[in-house]
């Protein structure tokens, strides 16, 4: 199963096909296969497509290796023959009039930058990401002036194989969107791929890097309320029991998925269970019963029935016994004998 991303719904007018440049040789990192390294538990190359899955197709130049969606692939005739070259094999198979162009080793490229790619295309021959430098493998192209381009950069060289990316730029007009360098960064070497990997874990990323590879995984774009799904998981943990988190979260995307699985059933399934925790934790404080007529008892409890000289007389003083105490106070009749002495025999009637 396969989701479309709330930031492809938004395009869902925009008709493009997506062309991934894969075939690098990597030899800065010793030649391996640099779109399946992995940055997040996702290659390189999975988290480039979960970016375009608004495609009405997506190509991918170079050797075939597993992906987490279905593809097109495609491959130059010459191995390997450099980025304008893999250009021209995806075109080939395409047939949208705009054309998205990405890098398979870019591990932060967002769905909203695609979408402003795309858009702001549509006015001129294409539009690149500008980081301060061109960025022309995260870029947008119209079909009709790429392809002309690529057949006079054949004609005027003899070939496409070998030459630089740079040239393509430099023959169309094209807007400039202003990007963020992160967005933009690759994995080239051995340093750059351990510096993704530490970014995305992350002080107040991770959790958002997290959510995403996971929704990836489950084939899945819910639009979520982390923060609403975290003070749930919060209060079940504290209010019930540790356990109880995980459980409740679990039972409130079963719930939502059955009532049909949007934001605004994920949300009311969460603050449907909020409140039972809530509930659940109240019972578990002090409670406040009403208090007896009159006031709150006596730490020692309820009063007997002949007041505070009642008490005394019951509790011996420290160096007497009960029945001084009895005698004190004024008592009649003989005293009881004590539990160890005899008792006199009784006089038959």
């Amino acid at each position: 199963m396969t989701a479309v991303s709330s930031a492809d719904r938004r395009l869902g007018r925009v008709e493009y096909d997506a062309i991934v440049i894969a075939g690098g040789r990597g030899r800065r990192l010793g030649g391996v296969d640099k779109p399946a390294l992995t940055v997040g538990g996702r290659t390189l190359l999975d988290r480039v497509l979960s970016v375009c899955r608004g495609a009405r197709r997506t190509v991918v130049v170079g050797p075939r290796r597993p992906t987490g969606r279905p593809v097109t692939w495609a491959r130059e005739e010459r191995a390997g023959s450099g980025p304008l070259a893999a250009l021209d094999a995806g075109l080939r198979r395409t047939t949208a009039p705009t054309l998205l162009v990405l890098g398979a080793d870019q591990p932060f490229l967002r769905a909203s930058t695609v979408a402003r790619l795309l858009a702001a295309a549509a006015a001129r021959e294409g539009a690149l990401a500008h980081d301060g430098r061109d960025q022309p493998l995260l870029a947008a192209y119209r079909r009709e002036p790429l392809e002309r381009e690529l057949a006079l950069l054949a004609a005027e060289h003899g070939r496409l194989d070998d030459l630089p990316l740079r040239l393509l730029p430099a023959a169309l007009e094209l807007a400039r969107v202003p990007t963020a360098p992160e967005e933009t960064s690759d994995c080239d070497t051995w340093d750059d791929l351990g510096a993704a990997r530490a970014r995305i874990r992350e002080h107040g990323r991770v959790l958002e890097e997290w959510m995403n590879a996971a929704k990836e995984e489950l084939g899945i774009d819910p639009d979520v309320d982390t923060d609403l799904l975290l003070d749930l998981a919060r209060d079940a943990a504290h209010g019930v029991a540790r356990p109880a988190a995980p459980l409740t979260t679990f039972l409130v995307g079963y719930a939502a998925a059955s009532r049909g699985g949007g934001a605004a059933e994920i949300a009311e399934a969460a603050r449907a269970a909020a409140a039972l925790a809530e509930r659940w934790a109240a019972e578990g404080m002090p409670t406040g019963r009403p208090e007896p007529v009159g006031g709150p008892e006596p730490a020692g409890g309820p009063e007997p029935a002949g007041g505070p000289e009642a008490t005394t007389k019951a509790t011996p003083d420290a160096g007497g016994s009960p029945d001084e105490g009895d005698a004190e106070a004024g008592g009649s009749g003989p005293a009881e004998p004590a539990l160890d002495e005899p008792r006199p025999p009784e006089t038959p009637d």
